[in-house]
């Protein structure tokens, strides 16, 4: 996922530097964000996590606002990443989905506390860094749109063209229901079983979905 650090200036030239003190301040960050929330975590106590003096992470970011958005942005980076490892050029469409709905489920669970941090204060941005961070997450539902175009071309999906940006929408708001219903869910399923019974429901689908429109196309 490419970064658009023009969001946030510095008054470092260094780029190397820029991106090693951010990595410092974004790990403290995410510790107090998760511990503390958002709103009452202070900017010296973030550079007090981070190991650097007040004066010296503000030459790095402007405001919380500013940490906040580096935090959500190194968020959707490595969900981003992580889902492509498991996708490549070779596999089929169905073989892509299979990959990719694993991993996401799997990545979920890992940073369950972190997607949940996105949820809560994405509000608390400015218009523009908001803006850009939703755009991050509809590039990641993006992966699964392609996903499911590839797999309607090849055979190995039955879905209609205009229900593919649905159900990759569907696809993530599943993913993200571990997050958000653990609370309930947890109680009942681990997150292999999670994965299995909502695998079996969407492959279901996509497996009978195309039989079930070219069935409605010839009536109409």
């Amino acid at each position: 996922m490419k970064r658009n650090s023009k969001l946030i200036p510095s008054m470092i030239k260094d780029q190397r530097l820029i991106a090693e003190r951010r990595r410092q301040i974004i790990e403290g960050a995410v510790r107090l964000f998760v511990k503390k929330g958002f709103h009452k975590t202070t900017t010296r106590e973030i550079a007090r996590e981070c190991g650097l003096s007040i004066g010296t992470m503000y030459e790095y970011i402007q405001s919380k606002e500013d940490v906040l958005y580096l935090v959500c942005e190194d968020i959707h980076s490595d969900l981003e990443k992580r889902l492509l490892e498991v996708v490549t050029e070779s596999d089929s469409g169905m073989e892509s989905l299979r990959k990719g709905l694993k991993q996401l489920f799997r990545v979920m669970d890992e940073m369950r506390p972190l997607v949940l941090l996105i949820y809560q204060e994405t509000k608390s941005l400015p218009n523009d860094k908001m803006k850009y961070v939703l755009s991050k997450e509809e590039e990641i539902t993006g992966l699964f749109e392609r996903i499911l175009y590839k797999g309607m071309q090849d055979g190995t999906i039955g879905i209609d063209p205009s229900s593919i940006k649905l159900m990759a929408h569907n696809i993530m708001v599943m993913g993200q229901m571990w997050t958000f219903r653990h609370w309930s869910l947890g109680k009942h399923y681990d997150v292999q079983e999670y994965t299995d019974r909502q695998m079996a429901l969407l492959l279901g689908e996509f497996t009978n979905g195309g039989k079930r429109d070219g069935n409605r196309s010839d009536s109409t």
